[in-house]
């Protein structure tokens, strides 16, 4: 039943088309962004995790226990 009602639509064939390109265009967009990256853009100390394994969060604001931002380190 879906594809007989598929192919009732009128142009419809260029929507995978469409979507590949996009995809591949994306991608390709990416890929070149990276490789083109700075290597100071990238730093150790700007992971994820740390060496503790631990969230490395020291930019983000403290909250306290009731959710309220705390002012200063």
């Amino acid at each position: 039943m879906r594809r007989d009602v598929m192919e009732t639509i009128a142009g419809i064939e260029i929507f995978p088309i469409i979507s590949l390109i996009i995809f591949v265009g994306f991608f390709a967009m990416m890929l070149y962004w990276v490789i083109r990256l700075d290597d100071t853009y990238m730093k150790n100390e700007n992971l994820p995790l740390g060496d503790d394994n631990s969230v490395a969060d020291s930019n983000l604001p403290k909250q306290d226990i009731n959710g309220e931002l705390k002012h200063g380190s």
